[in-house]
């Protein structure tokens, strides 16, 4: 049945309408509303994906440093405030995790890894890139927000190593 494999092959989340367009595009003619009867006879019934995900995780018991950047964002020099954060793109087989390092001075990204999960390494990993693009400065602030990952103690303990100033 090409109603139900059209269904399957896009994740179950195809309605009617959108398993009309997708037999079109195969040269496969059929209504809408025939599709919808052979839907309904089959038990197929769409789900709609979560368009949105939670990244911010702030009620942790972690430490949480001080916001030493105030926002100020515009450093008089390179490499004195960089800053991270964690975004998320949806793809078709699920949510794909972004964390960058942006140094502030010249706006420019200089760290940045992706993952399917948020672990506190996705967060390390940019910011190891990033030691190894630019030279770190004793007194390097890097700005992030209150997520766990910047709490961890992995995180915290490769800033410290690298004498950067946690300012969350």
């Amino acid at each position: 049945m090409q109603v139900k494999a059209a269904f399957v092959t896009n994740q179950r989340c195809y309605g009617s309408r959108r398993i009309v367009d997708e037999l079109k595009a195969q040269h496969i003619v059929m209504g809408r509303y025939k599709v919808r009867r052979l839907m309904r006879e089959a038990g197929l019934k769409s789900v709609w994906k979560k368009k949105f995900v939670n990244t911010t995780d702030i009620k942790h018991a972690l430490p949480v440093a001080e916001n030493l950047l105030n926002r100020q964002f515009n450093p008089p020099e390179s490499n004195q405030v960089w800053t991270s954060d964690i975004t998320y793109f949806r793809t078709k087989t699920g949510w794909l995790y972004l964390a960058a390092v942006m140094g502030l001075y010249l706006r420019k990204i200089i760290g940045w890894t992706m993952s399917l999960t948020m672990p506190a390494a996705l967060v390390c990993q940019a910011l190891q890139m990033a030691i190894g693009q630019r030279q770190t400065m004793v007194g390097l602030i890097l700005n992030s927000d209150r997520d766990s990952q910047y709490g961890s103690h992995e995180y915290q303990a490769l800033l410290k190593q690298h004498g950067i100033i946690c300012s969350l």
